[in-house]
């Protein structure tokens, strides 16, 4: 169907609906609202539009889940109810909805708020974000899984990602993107030249400059909301206790060295913090999310590093330079989720991506507990 025939027909359902319904203007509206036994408003606008303002004492349900939430504010069908809008559009429909599910005493305000606002109506707006925040998170905030709270444990939430390269690029972007309040970057290395055919977030003006600062300065210029805490430095056996002790709510391990990574995996482990895993090599990735006791930890499946020379860096090998990012935007995912609680993470699984053949499997893992890596990990859960 044409866009000119989809605009045709929504017109005509408009007209179909308003012909079934009832209509209230704003100036009765108003009038019933200052009365002794005021009607029940119910704005169907996305939850975006209602954080920049809304009728005070109004009931926000979202006009795509009207149906399972109406009952919980308007029990009784013979209340009251006036549905409402941005223009009338959507008002109109979600009145009509309530009509079929039983609700006999509706109307529909017409026009919506952006006339109620324009002739000086009394607004409430929520102070949960600022305007700039409600409109660059808006596509969040209309995720029922996501919503407004969810956007504000984001924005309260401290990740630390180690390294600041191939897998930490791509994944350090989109974490400053989504709003994460703290992000913390390690990484001991300077920009080089050879970075800059994976390494995305790093550009030629910045060869020479440590990575950590790098990051930090493509934060600052993606998203003033988020808070970067410096680390340049190499983990170490020495300073792990003292990285790890800063509280942090998920962990994302970039790293291209064995020696890291066990270090990383044993005390994230003995600390109950989520470690989201990810690797790369030539053209094939992987990424899991250990968080023992809920699943394994990296030692479970690689109990110790394999013999020097069996597996070559990418330095060595060589890496196909868009498959970092694949990697480090899914463990980017990983995090959010962990952080959000929504969702079936990589707990317990491990996401193999075989680029040459554009192909994913997930692989069952299974803790082992006899793992000197896990054992000593918290038994009541940590995260949520």
């Amino acid at each position: 169907m044409s866009k000119r025939s989809l605009i045709s027909r929504y017109a005509q359902l408009l007209l179909e609906a308003k012909s079934t319904i009832r209509q209230i203007n704003l100036t009765t509206l108003r009038e019933k609202l200052q009365s002794q036994t005021p009607p029940i408003v119910i704005d169907v606008r996305e939850v975006d539009e209602w954080m920049r303002g809304h009728i005070p004492g109004a009931h926000h349900i979202p006009a795509s889940t009207m149906a399972q939430k109406i009952d919980s504010i308007v029990p009784d069908r013979s209340s009251p109810v006036v549905t409402f809008c941005g223009r009338g559009a959507r008002a109109a429909f979600a009145a009509l909805e309530l009509q079929n599910l039983g609700y006999n005493n509706v109307v529909a305000a017409d026009p919506g708020f952006l006339e109620w606002r324009a002739l000086g109506l009394p607004v409430e707006t929520p102070n949960l974000f600022s305007g700039a925040q409600v409109d660059r998170y808006a596509r969040h905030l209309r995720l029922s899984e996501i919503g407004a709270e969810g956007q504000k444990r984001l924005m309260k939430a401290r990740a630390l990602v180690v390294g600041a390269g191939g897998l930490g690029a791509p994944a350090l972007q989109y974490l400053a993107a989504a709003g994460l309040g703290t992000i913390g970057i390690m990484d001991d290395d300077d920009v080089a030249i050879s970075n800059l055919q994976r390494q995305v977030i790093h550009g030629e003006r910045h060869l020479g400059v440590p990575k950590v600062e790098s990051a930090k300065a493509f934060i600052a210029n993606l998203n003033s909301d988020v808070a970067v805490e410096s680390l340049p430095e190499r983990l170490s056996a020495e300073n792990v206790d003292a990285v790890l002790n800063r509280g942090w709510d998920v962990i994302l391990d970039g790293m291209d060295n064995f020696e890291g990574r066990y270090i990383l995996n044993d005390a994230a482990a003995q600390r109950g913090i989520p470690l989201v895993h990810g690797a790369v090599h030539r053209f094939d990735g992987q990424i899991t999310t250990l968080h023992p006791p809920h699943g394994p930890c990296y030692r479970c499946f690689h109990p110790s590093p394999p013999p020097a020379g069996l597996s070559p860096s990418c330095e060595e090998a060589g890496v196909l330079g868009v498959l970092p990012g694949v990697i480090g935007l899914l463990q980017a995912t990983e995090a959010l989720k962990v952080l959000l609680g929504i969702g079936n993470t990589l707990v317990g699984r491990v996401l193999h991506y075989d680029a040459l053949n554009m192909q994913f499997r997930s692989i069952a893992l299974a803790r082992q507990e006899s793992c000197p890596g896990c054992q000593h990990a918290p038994t009541a859960p940590a995260h949520r």
